[in-house]
């Protein structure tokens, strides 16, 4: 006999959207090779490498098939160096929890259609949040937008998009 998951596990899948970066610091002469490693549910994915920039616009999208949108994604920044060990540029991480949250809502409020927002996710000093987000309900997916300021580091902010879709949704 097969085992059900219960009535709150939903299969779906997780996209993980590393648009770009602000500020990040400097760790060659006068500029950085930056790219981003996500670390989700075992699984590690990487950005391409920006040459000498700053502020770079990635817009890369990683996709992950999970049960539920559960844990913490993790994001390291790296400077890509040719000869030497790619040196460290900050890390952040965004809890999942609010998107599951909002994940339940969406079903409970039966949402199909339009755009809705579904909760306010505060910045504290216990997330890596610069400033409050919000999660949304909009054409099937639920969506935190986030910018994350970067630890362990003199400067450096991170955009990034979490979207949820649930096998169901649509």
């Amino acid at each position: 006999m097969e085992e059900e998951a219960g009535p709150e596990a939903r299969r779906g899948v997780l996209k993980v959207v590393v648009a770009s970066g602000t500020n990040l610091a400097v760790r060659d002469f006068t500029s950085s090779d930056p790219y981003v490693v996500v670390r989700f549910a075992g699984t590690n994915a990487k950005t391409k490498v920006i040459n000498r920039c700053l502020n770079p616009v990635w817009n890369e999208e990683m996709s992950f098939s999970i049960e539920e949108p559960a844990g913490v994604i993790k994001f390291e920044v790296f400077d890509w160096d040719r000869f030497k060990y790619d040196d460290k540029m900050g890390h952040a991480f965004l809890e999942l929890q609010p998107v599951a949250a909002a994940a339940k809502l969406r079903r409970a409020l039966r949402l199909t259609t339009g755009e809705t927002k579904l909760r306010k996710v505060a910045a504290s000093v216990d997330n890596c949040l610069l400033c409050d987000s919000f999660v949304t309900y909009a054409d099937g997916e639920v969506v935190l937008d986030s910018w994350l300021r970067l630890r362990d580091v003199e400067s450096g902010e991170l955009f990034v998009t979490v979207k949820w879709i649930e096998a169901d949704a649509k």
